[in-house]
């Protein structure tokens, strides 16, 4: 079986049908989107509390509207927040 190529390498997927919005912090503007339950088929680790998003919990998707320097695309650098934690962040 050949082996498959690193995730780095392969093209982002595409998140859910939700509309994505822009919402500006302290440091920067990033774009939102909700993951709804029945959308969330992952284990993901939340940056903000560090604790497991279990798969078919809802939450937010966050990605920085500009990216990283050494970053081609901004949504390269997406991560799933528990919606409580995001909203915490100032």
């Amino acid at each position: 079986m050949p082996k498959r190529p690193s995730k780095h390498l392969r093209p982002p997927r595409p998140l859910s049908s939700s509309h994505a919005s822009a919402v500006d912090k302290a440091d920067g503007r990033w774009m939102t989107q909700t993951m709804p339950a029945q959308a969330a088929v992952k284990d993901y680790r939340c940056p903000g509390c560090e604790h497991l998003i279990s798969r078919g919990t809802p939450h937010v998707v966050v990605w920085p509207l500009v990216p990283s320097m050494g970053s081609a695309r901004a949504v390269d650098e997406r991560r799933h927040w528990h919606t409580s934690c995001w909203n915490r962040r100032r």
